[in-house]
């Protein structure tokens, strides 16, 4: 397939800039046999006892920090992933791009670029490098999001479920954000089991594919820990005739990618697992998630869970009904229809 064959039209003025007042108000598209809407906390009615939910519970880094070159120029960076105790790779947004050794001054820390590696620059710094994130970083909003963050987005750029302990991620797992506590709660007193996976959400997830073919797509790689323990739920929910509900794309993969050695005793490693028509789940029996860009790779992996013409269907449906679209945006609760 092409990657043209993923376009759609998406008018701007439904990407959604801000969230909603209330996380679980917003709108839900169902598709199991037939487009429902609903709301999201209408999802409860979708869950049965025994029934098992996985969602991503990683935190995000203030990754983009403001400063200047020592020539006194602009300069953006945006961090992709610490590497050690005292570097970092990143993206950096100047006039002209930083030649090795130069130096960059990071609000009150000043930091080296000693390295280059294709798109990317690794920066040293005189102090581990979450230090100076949390101190100085502004909220990683997606560059669809036309304006500076706010206060507010340091609450709602996140889950309720976060583990700050894992502060790895530079972008949210979005499908999560529509969830609240009191939400999550009616859902448990439901009977259904709740676990977590963690995936470490790397800029990468909002790169366009840009090959033709799309099997020739280079897909970014994301760190992902998924334990011995959940495997065995997996196991037992799947074995007793129930479903698995994963709460967004990071899950998803992250689900999939240690299933694909089921004697393995839990996952903790490297993923390029890449998603598409043609693939079939060995895991995820319904997807929690919000509507993604054009030609995106999170939408290739939507088509290869519900077919790539429902998928087109929807897509156009959910257009035409103006719902709210990418990370601030409406959800989709779908059941999966490999074809």
């Amino acid at each position: 397939m092409k990657t043209s064959d993923f376009n759609y039209h998406l008018p701007e003025e439904l990407i959604a800039n801000y969230p909603l007042d209330n996380r679980s108000s917003s709108r839900m598209l169902v598709y199991k046999d037939e487009i429902e809407h609903k709301t999201f906390k209408d999802i409860t009615t979708y869950f049965k006892e025994g029934d098992l939910l996985v969602v991503n519970n990683t935190s995000v880094i203030p990754a983009r920090i403001y400063g200047n070159k020592e020539s006194g120029g602009d300069v953006e960076v945006m961090l992709e992933r610490i590497m050690d105790d005292n570097k970092a790779l990143v993206q950096i947004r100047s006039g002209r791009s930083p030649k090795k050794g130069t130096i960059i001054t990071l609000g009150s820390f000043a930091v080296k670029c000693i390295d280059r590696q294709d798109n990317f620059f690794i920066l040293q710094f005189d102090r581990p490098p979450l230090q100076v994130f949390n101190s100085i970083g502004h909220v990683p909003l997606p560059p669809y999001i036309k304006r500076p963050d706010e206060d507010l987005d340091k609450d709602r750029y996140a889950t309720v479920y976060e583990d700050k302990n894992l502060q790895e991620s530079v972008a949210a797992p979005t499908a999560g954000l529509h969830f609240n506590d009191e939400l999550l709660q009616d859902i448990k007193k439901l009977g259904v089991k709740m676990t977590t996976v963690n995936l470490s959400v790397g800029a990468g997830t909002f790169q366009p594919v840009k090959v033709e073919n799309i099997k020739d797509h280079d897909i970014h790689s994301e760190y992902l820990d998924v334990s011995a323990e959940v495997m065995d739920m997996v196991k037992i929910t799947k074995a007793a005739g129930k479903k698995v509900f994963a709460v967004g794309t990071t899950a998803t993969r992250a689900l999939e990618t240690a299933f694909m050695s089921e004697d393995k005793k839990g996952y903790r490693g490297y993923t390029k697992l890449f998603i598409y028509p043609g693939y079939k789940f060995k895991v995820v029996d319904r997807l929690i998630t919000n509507f993604h860009l054009p030609q995106s790779s999170l939408l290739m992996l939507v088509s290869a869970f519900i077919g790539y013409d429902n998928m087109k269907h929807i897509y156009k449906t959910a257009v035409d009904e103006k719902y709210r679209f990418l990370s601030y945006g409406d959800a989709m609760l779908l059941e999966k229809h490999e074809i």
